[in-house]
């Protein structure tokens, strides 16, 4: 995964920049709704092709990670919270197609065999960090719960006023696609997704849902937040 790699996808994209100033008529960008979808669909071909669910990301040698300076993002007015006297105890379900349904409080989760990575972050807006996150593989939740073969997406639930995402399966099951509840060697802090979040390398950061609540094993994709905005679904780096 390299810079050349995404800037090859950014190329792609405006592939077809020029048939969407064709397709915009009077009726303004709601009149090139279905060349938008087929653009769309078209880029995640490309994406997916490169990536090959193969591709591990390397943060260069001798970078400093972001630290503090990584932004805090979330849709609700305050900063999520979660209150375990108003809430209850706070705990991350698993369910959908699987056959092993499963509720794991975040010291269940410290128990299964965890990964360290130093790994990029990569912002929709143009700019890269670098970052260590602490967690454990979505891939081994997805077998410990038996997740079903029909399983061909997986959404990502929050607590974050209801934000969500959906995923294609084979970038779930990246071997760098983690359920994280540490940073830099610290526990998650409550700017940054806490109790646990998803996050990957090979997912723009919008589509990493932090204040995770739900994993679900889907056999259709069902959009997201700034998906259904918008945004590429797909999201790949």
């Amino acid at each position: 995964m390299t810079v050349d790699r995404r800037k090859f996808i950014l190329l792609s994209g405006s592939a077809v920049s020029s048939a969407l100033v064709a397709a915009c008529d009077s009726r303004g960008p709601k009149g090139a709704q279905r060349l938008l979808r087929y653009a769309e669909r078209k880029n995640e071909v490309v994406e997916r092709a490169l990536l090959r669910h193969t591709s591990m990301d390397e943060s260069l040698a001798g970078s400093r990670l972001a630290g503090n300076a990584l932004p805090s993002y979330y849709i609700s007015k305050t900063v999520p919270v979660w209150e375990e006297s108003q809430r209850g105890k706070w705990s991350l379900e698993i369910s959908g197609l699987v056959d092993r349904p499963l509720k794991l409080t975040l010291e269940d989760l410290q128990k299964i065999p965890r990964i360290t990575e130093r790994v990029n972050h990569y912002c929709v807006e143009g700019w890269t960090a670098v970052e260590e996150w602490t967690g454990c593989r979505v891939s081994e939740l997805a077998r410990l719960a038996g997740a079903q073969r029909t399983a061909r997406y997986v959404d990502f639930q929050s607590f974050d006023d209801d934000y969500h995402e959906s995923w294609d399966i084979e970038s779930a099951m990246h071997p760098q696609t983690v359920v994280a509840y540490a940073l830099d060697g610290r526990m998650l802090g409550t700017a940054h997704g806490a109790p646990a979040r998803v996050y990957s390398p090979v997912k723009l950061g919008y589509k990493n849902t932090k204040y995770l609540t739900k994993i679900a094993f889907m056999p259709v994709a069902n959009g997201g937040y700034w998906s259904d905005e918008g945004y590429e679904w797909y999201g790949g780096v």
